[in-house]
């Protein structure tokens, strides 16, 4: 039985190889020992913890490990079990999204009333993540009540403060009434980090509730020098991070910590994995740079590059860069895919696979080359060619 399944497993068509050294897409989804081992136990034990009587082990289990998870980030005692607040587990980022609105939302409407709702005012960037948009209808806020507030180049697509403060004022005047800000630490479009502490200041003013969503990027924060992305934690109300983007557990958990050293693999494992991606990622940027076809679009702050051939006139990107991203992908070589920001078309490439090496990045910025060649090829002939 067991040989014929795994027989039919590797012939799958249309399987998304998301543990290839060549996957670049997306964000990772790291499979690891630690996790395996993990998925097994949860999977043969199969306990339904959903409160402390149906399994205290796990409930405990859970408070203790998450305390390991906020003492790795530094973030302040009042995130931790042991210091009045906590944390836990959720399957996915939207989960967590929604319980942080669904919090300040219930305790609002216990003191303007119920019937109100549709005044509560919800606040974003473009670059937030779609998921709030989503939570914020799920916990039956209006859509007209989603403020998804612009960015630009000039602030590297980080939210600026100076524009929430502006929107939230312009809300209270016309009765509406502001209730929770998402703060972005990587959002997935480029990696941009929105100003934690000034954005705090402005919430405080206004009595706003803070979530920070460092989905991507919060796990890289465990290392020093990635540490000062999260200066101003102190002023959110909750935060969230997934693990698996940027160390190596298996994709199944995201840690949702609020207010009110790791086993197995270790801290300095964890953090020697993050710098190696982002070594990687420096060495791909390196590669870019030199080629005066190519250019980096926005600054690389972790293991993100977002990169675009470089149209000969502007308004060509998109048909040059989804062309080559086509023909990349349609190698079977490698995988990534592209984002929009300031309506210019870029590819991404995220780094965080265990598996990736030198080589195989070597390897994928020889096959840009050789694409894009061919692409430029294509089009300038499409372009020459009578009508």
């Amino acid at each position: 039985m067991w040989r014929s399944t795994l027989f039919k497993a590797k012939s799958i068509l249309g399987l998304t190889h998301w543990q290839s050294p060549n996957f670049f897409g997306y964000f990772q989804a790291n499979a690891s020992t630690a996790g395996f081992l993990g998925e097994m136990l949860c999977t043969g034990l199969n306990v339904v913890g959903f409160n402390w009587i149906a399994s205290p082990a796990a409930t405990e289990l859970e408070s203790i490990a998450m305390d390991w998870v906020g003492k790795m980030l530094m973030l302040p005692s009042s995130f931790l079990f042991s210091g009045g607040g906590g944390s836990v587990l959720h399957g996915s980022t939207c989960e967590a999204i929604l319980c942080s609105l669904a919090a300040p939302k219930d305790k609002v409407l216990k003191k303007i009333g119920h019937p109100k709702i549709t005044k509560l005012v919800v606040y974003g960037s473009d670059q937030t993540h779609s998921t709030l948009q989503k939570a914020s209808k799920l916990v039956g806020i209006p859509t007209s009540n989603f403020r998804s507030l612009p960015t630009s180049f000039s602030n590297d697509f980080a939210l600026c403060p100076d524009d929430v403060h502006t929107s939230m004022e312009e809300d209270i005047g016309v009765g509406l009434v502001p209730l929770f800000l998402c703060a972005t630490v990587g959002t997935t479009s480029s990696g941009a980090v929105d100003p934690l502490e000034a954005l705090g200041h402005v919430v405080k003013d206004f009595k706003v509730w803070l979530h920070i969503d460092a989905a991507y990027a919060g796990s890289a924060c465990i290392c020093p020098e990635f540490r000062p992305h999260l200066n101003g934690v102190e002023l959110a109300d909750s935060i969230s991070i997934t693990p698996t983007n940027g160390s190596s557990p298996t994709w199944t958990t995201v840690v949702y910590g609020s207010k009110n050293q790791i086993y197995l693999h270790g801290l300095h494992n964890l953090m020697f994995h993050t710098r190696s991606n982002v070594n990687l990622a420096k060495r791909f940027e390196a590669h870019v740079a030199k080629d005066p076809r190519f250019e980096v679009v926005v600054p690389r702050r972790f293991a993100l590059v977002c990169f675009r051939l470089r149209p000969k006139q502007e308004g060509e990107d998109t048909e040059l860069n989804s062309r080559l991203l086509m023909a990349v992908n349609g190698s079977g070589c490698a995988f990534m895919t592209h984002a929009v920001v300031g309506g210019i078309y870029i590819i991404r490439c995220a780094i965080g696979s265990t598996l990736t090496e030198t080589r195989h990045f070597d390897s994928l910025w020889k096959l840009i080359q050789d694409k894009a060649q061919l692409v430029l090829q294509e089009l300038d002939f499409a372009l020459e060619e009578p009508y």
